[in-house]
């Protein structure tokens, strides 16, 4: 593209004048310090209601009237053969480490402050990032703060009630010889729990990846199509690796995954016919 016209469409995104190096990073740096912020505070809230966090959200797949127990048991039970409720087993946390409780408050309220600002912390990034884009390209990435929310937020829900609570059982009521009775530590029980939640928010993110790349032209729907077998093979990797070795976990994480990736096809379809018109 020649030089002129280079100019012309940098003047067109948001009629903004060009910033310097130095004025960027300034600007970045606004944007970092808003998001530390909002991290912040909505840390101090959670760190604040302690009782709530820790009693209801951290510990609530470890009790049996957890909801995903009541709805998995119900299902059961609707079958035409006989099969026993999924119910955690006893749990007796330990804290070996000194000032671990205070430590682990903090990490909570910190995971939470980014899981809960993710939105947020988006749009910020977004905010950076637009003035830089063309109009054409601001338009085909319209709604995109709330559609990453959106596939955020499910997926660190979908880890919380459905990976968290098979996990949680297989995992507790795994058996050795000679091991009269787990107990973990509590530290231990958060860091599971934040590993079945935070990449399954991430990895819900990819039909919004498919679609930039579809959009850049490094993807098409042939591809994705052909490769759909080699496809499903790394999606069984992807869920071992962020699920404990029991098959139903993985399972719970692999099928969503695989439509999403079918999901994903459409849209990296819709999107190559899109550009040919």
């Amino acid at each position: 593209m020649p030089l002129d016209q280079l100019d012309v469409g940098t003047n067109q995104v948001g009629s903004e004048k060009e910033m310097s190096f130095l004025e960027h990073l300034e600007e970045l740096r606004w944007h970092i310090f808003r998001s530390v912020v909002a991290v912040a505070i909505i840390g101090i809230i959670t760190f604040i209601a302690k009782d709530f966090v820790f009693g209801t959200i951290v510990l609530g797949p470890t009790k049996p009237d957890f909801i995903s127990y009541k709805v998995i048991c119900n299902i059961l039970q609707s079958l035409p053969f006989e099969a026993n409720c999924l119910t955690p087993p006893e749990f007796n946390f330990i804290t070996p480490v000194f000032g671990e409780p205070f430590i682990l408050h903090i990490k909570v309220s910190v995971v939470l402050g980014l899981i809960f600002s993710f939105p947020y912390l988006f749009w910020e990034f977004w905010r950076f990032i637009s003035p830089g884009l063309y109009e054409s390209e601001r338009k085909a990435a319209r709604g995109v703060v709330f559609i990453c929310s959106f596939l955020f937020l499910s997926g660190v829900l979908f880890g919380y009630y459905v990976i968290a609570p098979f996990a949680v059982t297989f995992l507790m009521s795994y058996e050795l010889p000679g091991l009269v009775q787990a107990s973990p530590s509590y530290s231990s029980y958060v860091n599971y729990l934040t590993l079945f939640t935070g990449p399954a928010g991430l990895v819900f993110q990819l039909p919004v990846v498919v679609y930039f790349l579809s959009k850049v032209g490094l993807l098409t729907p042939a591809f994705m199509r052909t490769y759909r077998r080699h496809a499903i093979v790394g999606i069984l990797l992807l869920a071992a690796t962020i699920t404990p070795p029991d098959v139903m976990t993985q399972f719970l994480i692999g099928v969503p995954l695989y439509f999403l990736y079918e999901i994903s096809i459409v849209i990296c379809q819709r999107v190559t016919s899109q550009a040919k018109v």
